[in-house]
C-alpha cells in the first residue's frame, strides 16, 4: 500500500483551490445576473403601472391632446355621454329642476355629478366652485355628489347681474337691456333670479331643503363681485363657471385655472351662449400649454 507523498496533497489542494474559485466566480456571475434581472423587473413594473393609469384615464374618457400640441379652443376633443349616476343624485337631479332651481338640463347636471365623482375617485386635490350660481340648483347638486371633507365655495353677486363692458358683443348688451328693464323671466317663466329679494336666504335654505345644509356639507356661499371675493391661494381641483359676461368670466379664468391641480376642470357653461364669455376664453388659452379641452357638452378645460 501506498503512502501519499507531499507532491500529491499539493496537486489535491491546487485542484481544490481551483475548483473553489471557478465556484466563487460562478456564484458571483449569477449573483451579478440575478441583480441584472432584478433591475429589469422593477422596470418592467413601473411600465405596467404607467399603462394601468394611462388605460383608466382613457377608459375615462380623459385621453387627447394638450393645447400647444395643434388643439384649438374652437375644436377640442368629443367625449361620449357621462357615466350614469345614481339614484341619490337623480332624484336630487330631478327635484332641482322640478323646483326651478338651474338652467341647466338634465345631461348638464349628470354631467357635473359625474365628474366630480371622477375626481373623488382619481383623489385629485383640491375646491369644488361654482361662480355664478342663480339659484343654487346646479351648486347644490355637486354639493352633494362630493365628499363631506372636500371644500366647496360658490361666489355669485346674490343680486342683479352687473353690467358688461365694451369687451362684450351686441347679444350680450341686447340681453343686459332686457334684465335692467325688468322683462327678463326666470327658469319655468317664474320671476328671474336677478329680481328676486334675498336671494342668499333663498339659495341656502334650498341648500338646506335637498338634504346639504351648508354649514354642515364644507360649502360657503360667497355674496358679491367675483374681483372683490375670490381671492384664493389652494388647489382647484373642478370649477364650473357661469358668468355669462366677458369680465367675470376673465376674472374667474385669472384666478382660478393657475390653481387647478392636475387632473383638475374648469367647467365653462357660456362659451356656446354669450360672445363675451368665449372672447374671454380664447384670449385667455391662446398661447397657454398644458391645457387639454374637451366636449361634454359644455366646454371643459383639463389641467394636463
Amino acid at each position: 500500500m501506498s503512502t501519499p507523498t507531499s507532491h500529491s496533497y499539493s496537486d489535491r489542494a491546487r485542484r481544490l483551490a481551483r475548483g473553489l474559485r471557478t465556484r466563487v466566480s460562478r456564484e458571483a456571475g449569477l449573483a451579478g445576473r440575478v441583480a441584472e434581472l432584478e433591475k429589469q423587473m422593477q422596470v418592467m413594473r413601473r411600465e405596467v403601472k404607467a399603462a394601468k393609469r394611462a388605460a383608466k384615464t382613457a377608459a375615462r374618457g380623459m385621453q387627447g391632446p394638450a393645447i400647444g400640441t395643434g388643439t384649438k379652443v374652437s375644436d377640442p376633443v368629443k367625449i361620449g355621454p357621462a357615466a350614469k349616476v345614481d339614484e341619490r343624485i337623480e332624484a336630487l337631479i330631478a327635484s332641482v329642476r322640478s323646483q326651478n332651481l338651474t338652467f341647466l338640463s338634465f345631461a348638464g347636471l349628470r354631467t357635473l355629478s359625474a365628474c366630480i365623482t371622477d375626481l373623488e375617485q382619481s383623489e385629485i386635490p383640491g375646491l369644488v366652485i361654482e361662480c355664478g350660481t342663480a339659484r343654487g340648483g346646479s351648486a347644490i347638486v355637486m354639493a352633494a355628489s362630493k365628499s363631506a371633507d372636500r371644500g366647496m365655495m360658490v361666489f355669485d353677486v346674490f343680486g342683479m347681474i352687473p353690467p358688461p363692458t365694451s369687451r362684450d358683443g351686441a347679444d350680450i348688451h341686447r340681453r343686459y337691456e332686457t334684465i335692467k328693464s325688468g322683462a327678463a323671466t326666470g327658469v319655468g317663466g317664474e320671476t328671474y333670479y336677478g329680481y328676486r329679494e334675498e336671494l342668499l336666504g333663498e339659495v341656502t335654505a334650498s341648500f338646506a331643503e335637498h338634504g346639504v345644509a351648508a354649514e354642515v356639507n364644507n360649502v360657503a356661499l360667497v355674496p358679491g363681485l367675483f374681483q372683490d371675493t375670490i381671492k384664493l391661494d389652494e388647489p382647484v381641483a373642478l370649477a364650473h363657471l357661469d358668468g355669462d359676461w366677458y369680465e367675470s368670466t376673465m376674472v374667474c379664468l385669472q384666478r382660478l385655472a393657475p390653481l387647478l391641480s392636475p387632473g383638475g376642470r374648469l367647467v365653462i357653461d357660456d362659451y356656446d351662449s354669450w360672445s363675451g364669455c368665449k372672447t374671454a376664453v380664447d384670449e385667455y388659452f391662446a398661447d397657454r400649454d398644458g391645457f387639454r379641452f374637451e366636449r361634454r357638452g359644455k366646454l371643459h378645460i383639463v389641467r394636463v
